[in-house]
């Protein structure tokens, strides 16, 4: 079984390795994230509330997104494992958490601030299928979507600025858990600015160490 959170700096590329090992060991992945799009795009009211922060590189409070997580985590296919990605932001949310469900390992994808400034401020995603192009996947054809052949944009959250506010944030709420879950014996480090591949073979390399998979 596998219960574990993949934590790093936004843009570290936490959301396209919790799809792969979704994929490849049949868990959910828990992305609040994805959830929280989903809401803005719906334009509910928590979807318009958490647009104006996301935008401006704030966390969504933790009770909202604390909420979110319990209902998703009580669901029938999280009994036999889940990936987090994205959740937990702050020492609350992990203390929240722990109090909802086990974790068994906590993953951090270290990347270095510069790499994730170009990284996300290179970003381009689909107007239409929302698919994603930046350092490693660049399209065919410059700000032209190669499935549809829609525009591509650069979101508000992809913007440097707002990638740097992120960042900071990032150092000042979330890092510190690093600190707790190392206390704790869960933390393991991977490289982050390898290719993902790359990556991906080194988490399910220590997946299999610790007898998780």
């Amino acid at each position: 079984m596998i219960r574990m959170i993949l934590m790093g700096p936004p843009g570290t590329g936490k959301g396209t390795q919790a799809k792969l090992l979704s994929e490849k060991y049949k868990v959910p992945q828990i992305s609040t994230g994805d959830m929280l799009r989903k809401a803005v795009e719906e334009k509910t009211k928590l979807g318009l509330e958490a647009k104006g922060l996301m935008d401006a590189g704030k966390y969504v409070p933790d009770s909202l997104i604390m909420g979110i997580v319990k209902e998703r985590l009580a669901l029938q296919d999280c009994r036999t494992g889940f990936i987090l990605d994205g959740v937990p932001r702050t020492l609350p949310q992990a203390e929240a958490l722990k109090a909802i469900t086990k974790i068994d390992m906590v993953m951090e994808l270290q990347t270095a601030d510069d790499a994730i400034v170009k990284r996300l401020s290179s970003r381009r995603q689909c107007r239409a299928c929302n698919a994603i192009y930046g350092v490693e996947l660049k399209p065919r054809k410059k700000g032209v979507c190669d499935k549809d052949g829609s525009p591509l944009f650069q979101r508000d959250d992809d913007k440097e600025e707002t990638v740097r506010k992120r960042l900071q944030v990032y150092h000042e709420k979330t890092k510190p858990l690093l600190d707790v879950y190392q206390k704790q014996g869960l933390l393991v480090i991977v490289n982050g600015e390898e290719p993902i591949q790359h990556i991906f073979a080194n988490i399910s390399a220590v997946l299999g160490q610790k007898g998780l998979v």
